[in-house]
């Protein structure tokens, strides 16, 4: 079962917790043992899994990578003045797997799922993959 989600992202860089839509979907799947594959069809954009219980690290997280890839760099040669997005998006990882038994994510005490953005705000997709197994 493939499922088209549609985001919106608000700001240039954020983090939006996902797990919920994602528990949901597999909830309604019936999907009793199997895997969900959450994929991010962006060039800007990605998906992690981390800590959801302190904001604090969502932040911490966005302000590293912007000091590793700043927006602005003098050496950047993409004419639409994104790379520091599409490094991100990169570093980041389009896409994660997460295990279903008994009809719940496994997930550790502490993890959610997020969408990344890095080159917003825009209206997104992403797409949710379940599979029985």
């Amino acid at each position: 079962m493939l499922i088209k989600q549609s985001i919106q992202t608000n700001n240039r860089d954020e983090m939006i917790d996902v797990t919920k839509a994602i528990e949901k979907l597999v909830s309604q799947s019936k999907v009793k043992n199997g895997l969900v594959t959450v994929y991010c069809p962006h060039t800007t954009a990605g998906i992690t899994i981390n800590e959801n219980a302190d904001p604090d690290v969502k932040h911490d997280m966005l302000m590293r990578l912007d000091e590793v890839y700043p927006w602005l760099h003098s050496k950047y040669r993409h004419m639409e003045g994104n790379s520091a997005a599409h490094l991100k998006a990169s570093t980041v990882g389009s896409s994660q797997t997460i295990i279903i038994e008994k009809e719940k994510l496994i997930l550790g005490t502490w993890q959610g799922v997020y969408f990344c953005e890095f080159d917003g705000p825009r209206h997104r997709t992403y797409y949710v993959k379940i599979m029985e197994g």
